[in-house]
């Protein structure tokens, strides 16, 4: 496909001292970037950086309070994504737009221009699919499909487009190892034919891996620009957060203890036609041990934590054991009363309410498992603010919670810092047992590594810790043993060393049974 309108010179889109308010809160701050042609250009920063202010304004999503755009040598304003497509703009955005009841084809006409066939976009699209190695059959529904797959059809709708501008946010976080492999062909080829690419990431082994300059941010502003293949990992981490990120040290998690939370068996039917059904899922988490279930998201993380956690009790009490005692029919309350803590994947409208404080978040959380300490009073309890307080206090401090008041609205914290809370109010009651759905999703490098030390550390001092995650790089730091769900089966545990990224992509795209012969034993 060819590339219209290419200048010859000179870069192909320029900002100059952009600058976005919110009130009197500059999340960017007079910015000055500049993207080559034919060039892929990572774009990195903590959460709460501005990237993604940054290129809402880029795509038209956002106005710019102050600054230039320039596309081509010509100043322009990008109003809405659809000034920025007839540029040559286009977007992947980190959570996908699409209708699971639809096929592939019927997604992406949604996007196109009325007058163009559905048999026209589908033949289009298989054609795209093809040249950029991105298989996809147009005819199949998008509820069927893995989130790779889902992620293909994003990609082959931006590029229907002809864009000479490619935005992925975040692309590789839905994907397996072999599939990110499979995508970065596809964006060498999108090089390859002078087009460019601004590619978000948090990954900075990737970003080493094929980006070809970095612009860095942080608190709004560019703290600099640099080859990534010049750095390291830890250079680049130091540029995003300002100092050196801790390095998480796993050590002294060897020393196993009795099962503290075990599956038998457990198999729950999908609650909705989308749902994925858990069937026959077994594990045992010991104390001292940090067991890591990687895999694609989709395969049945969501309702394995809902079973465990007993938001969805089970009808077989046996099926769930916390501390060697049945609790598949109880609710999240009476497993929090016998010891153990619960972190979701969701922060905002799950892990917390976004519009009440902080100190009313965590009597939501804990009113029961510390009813003495947090409630008074007789038959109408009345919540003791003092050592509501208190508590709040004392998880923001152990881990790290940068806020803008003494107790503010759990909305007014950027995803990292609310995080560190969340998981901080579950840690605060030292459980025997912990769960953890995808617990540094979207979060910045220092915060992650203060979450992931905290639970190293909480294993270390004898509780049991499960972690949910799509993050690979998590994974290795974390878990003592890894297992993987694909399609709601879960894969036998192997010892963390013994485990190679390769051999856990083999596992998430199911194929347990035929990972005997790729030298991986057995955990138990």
């Amino acid at each position: 496909m060819p590339v219209k309108g290419q200048i010859a010179s000179g870069p192909l889109l320029a900002v100059r001292d952009l600058t976005k308010l919110f009130g009197s809160f500059a999340a960017c701050n007079t910015i000055n970037l500049h993207i080559e042609p034919g060039e892929i250009h990572a774009l990195l920063g903590e959460n709460g950086a501005g990237k993604s202010t940054l290129v809402k304004m880029l795509f038209g999503v956002l106005a710019p309070t102050a600054g230039e755009i320039s596309w081509m040598g010509d100043n322009v304003r990008i109003t809405s994504p659809g000034d920025a497509r007839k540029l040559g703009i286009a977007m992947v955005f980190q959570h996908f737009s699409l209708f699971e009841a639809l096929t592939v084809a019927e997604n992406i006409a949604l996007s196109m221009d009325r007058s163009i066939s559905l048999a026209r976009v589908a033949e289009e699209a298989a054609r795209l699919s093809r040249l950029y190695g991105l298989p996809l059959d147009p005819s199949a529904h998008v509820a069927d499909l893995s989130v790779g797959e889902r992620q293909r059809i994003e990609i082959v709708r931006a590029l229907l487009q002809n864009p000479q501008l490619i935005i992925l946010d975040e692309p590789t976080s839905v994907l397996t190892p072999q599939e990110a492999d499979r995508l970065f062909e596809t964006l060498l080829k999108l090089k390859a034919e002078g087009r460019s690419v601004l590619y978000i990431s948090h990954r900075l082994e990737e970003v080493q891996r094929i980006c070809d300059r970095a612009t860095v941010l942080r608190h709004g502003k560019v703290t600099g620009a640099c080859d990534p293949r010049a750095e390291t990992p830890a250079s680049l981490a130091r540029m995003m957060v300002g100092n050196d990120v801790a390095v998480v040290t796993p050590e002294g998690t060897s020393t196993k203890g009795d099962v503290q939370l075990e599956a038998r068996g457990l198999s729950v039917a999908a609650r909705t036609p989308f749902a994925v059904s858990l069937k026959n899922v077994s594990l045992k988490v010991r104390a001292g041990e940090v067991l890591a279930i990687a895999g694609v998201a989709g395969n049945g993380q969501s309702e394995l934590f809902d079973a465990l956690s007993g938001e969805y009790p089970v009808t077989d009490d046996n099926a769930v054991q916390i501390r060697q005692r049945p609790v598949g029919a109880k609710n999240i309350n009476a497993r929090r009363l016998m010891g153990a803590g619960f972190v979701p994947e969701e922060r905002h409208g799950h892990a917390a309410v976004s519009s009440l404080s902080l100190s009313d978040n965590l009597v939501l959380a804990r009113n029961q498992s510390d009813k003495r300490a947090f409630l008074g009073g007789g038959f109408l309890k009345i919540i003791r603010q003092g050592a509501v307080k208190a508590a709040a206090k004392r998880i923001s401090e152990a881990m790290d919670v940068r806020k803008s008041g003494e107790d503010p609205p759990a909305g007014s914290l950027s995803g990292g810092n609310l995080q560190k809370f969340i998981v901080g109010r579950e840690l605060d009651r030292q459980p025997a047992v912990l769960v953890v759905n995808q617990p540094t999703w979207g979060v910045d490098a220092g915060a992650a590594s203060r979450i992931r030390q905290a639970l190293v550390d909480l294993a270390k001092a004898g509780s049991a810790v499960l972690v949910i995650s799509q993050d690979l790089d998590e994974i290795f730091e974390v878990a003592t043993e890894i297992a993987v769900i694909s399609e709601g089966r879960l894969s036998d545990p192997y010892p963390a060393r013994e485990l190679s990224r390769e051999k856990i992509g083999l596992l998430m795209g199911g194929m347990h049974g035929k990972m005997e012969g790729a030298g991986a034993a057995h955990a138990h």
